[in-house]
């Protein structure tokens, strides 16, 4: 069995084992879908004739992937570090792709499933948000943003060193970017400043390509132009991670 297989295998493991992790990770969207989906029932954005709930429900779908793949390997990443098993993979033949790939592989499966399930929800009687003939669009976009917010997670877990600083940091990155990149309420309700603010932060372009995949608020050439930003930010937070990642406390 190559490192790879044995470092995946035993990642689903632990995760699976983890029930109360398990059910929330997949709880949570359809919370937040559900909620919004009683309070804006039948409301619409002006002038763009698209419902509040359109909005809200591919924001909720790509805050709930990002903030997945950010929390999931910035906490394992920390632990591994903090039990000295990062160390002991280091010692062994194990590259540090295979360290990283295995649970990429993991926060794709997660984010896939997610998108199923919210999808599946999305789509029944009364919220009629997903036309049938678009969810498959959605693939490629969800996986480019495990993608980039996997190596954001990575730099996380590379800098914090307890549980506390893990969840600190990334609820710091991550419920304003929420809020900043129109997750939570459209972006045309904010002001013109903090529109452009938005522009800087990664999950804009990922609400942006779901938007236009899941729901029909755009083209192709709206997910396309979502996907590019991913691409660039992945690769900016890649570069960071690659130099800023620890296989100890001190190294």
């Amino acid at each position: 069995m190559s490192a790879y297989t044995a470092l995946t295998a035993a990642g689903y493991r632990a995760q699976v084992r983890d029930r109360t992790t398990v059910f929330f990770t997949f709880a949570f969207p359809l919370i937040f879908l559900v909620v919004f989906g009683l309070i804006f029932r039948g409301r619409d954005v002006e002038e763009s004739g698209f419902s509040y709930l359109s909005y809200t429900a591919s924001g909720v779908l790509s805050w709930g992937v990002a903030n997945a793949a950010v929390f999931g390997i910035g906490f394992t990443l920390m632990q591994w570090r903090a039990d000295d098993i990062l160390r002991m993979i280091r010692m062994s033949p194990a590259p540090l792709s295979a360290v990283i790939g295995s649970r990429y592989v993991l926060a794709v499966g997660v984010g896939l499933v997610q998108s199923a399930l919210f999808v599946g929800v999305a789509m029944l009687p009364g919220f009629d948000l997903v036309p049938a003939s678009r969810w498959p669009l959605l693939i490629p976009v969800l996986v480019l943003g495990v993608t980039t917010f996997l190596l954001l997670g990575v730099i996380v877990g590379s800098i914090g060193n307890t549980p506390e600083s893990v969840a600190a940091i990334a609820n710091f990155l991550m419920l304003p970017m929420a809020f900043l990149s129109g997750s939570f309420f459209p972006l045309d309700a904010m002001p013109d400043w903090l529109q452009k603010i938005s522009l800087v932060l990664p999950l804009r372009y990922l609400n942006d390509a779901v938007a236009a995949a899941l729901t029909g608020r755009g083209d192709l050439g709206d997910i396309g132009a979502g996907c590019a930003g991913l691409v660039v930010f992945a690769v900016v937070f890649g570069l960071l991670a690659a130099r800023l990642f620890r296989w100890t406390k001190s190294s």
